[in-house]
């Protein structure tokens, strides 16, 4: 057996042992993933109104006054950069956001996570961190 076909069924293990690693996730570590992913808290929270792919056309979006933002054009409406700071200030409802309309301030349902707050500032960055993730390149 050569070097190379070493390395390459050793990189073939490693994958495998990730992939089925994966597969064999908790049921609490399923739920967990739900309550804190990022995607899966914009998919719950966001999707109605922006829309499955960010594009501000969710199901949602033709009964709003205001229109909902193509949330994957933050960055360039913000000159090129991500304002993460600002986008997890809106998200928790500390910084409003002038003629946007109803959108809720998430920061009191996410900080709902049993007793301990912090989860709920976790939930809030990893939304706005998804967001960062999706951007328009």
């Amino acid at each position: 057996m050569t070097v190379r076909s070493v390395g390459a069924l050793s990189l073939t293990v490693m994958i495998f042992g990730l992939a089925s690693g994966a597969q064999r996730a908790s049921p609490a570590q399923r739920a967990a993933d739900r309550l804190y992913s990022g995607a899966a808290l914009y998919k719950t929270y966001c999707a109605a109104c922006h829309g499955p792919e960010a594009k501000g056309n969710g199901p949602m979006a033709s009964t709003l006054k205001i229109p909902p933002a193509d949330l994957t054009r933050i960055a360039a409406r913000s000159g090129g950069t991500f304002p993460l700071m600002r986008i997890q200030r809106i998200i928790s409802g500390e910084e409003e956001r002038r003629g946007h309309g109803a959108m809720p301030a998430w920061g009191p349902v996410f900080s709902e996570v049993g007793r301990d707050q912090d989860l709920g500032r976790v939930r809030i960055d990893n939304l706005a961190l998804y967001l960062r993730d999706i951007q328009a390149k």
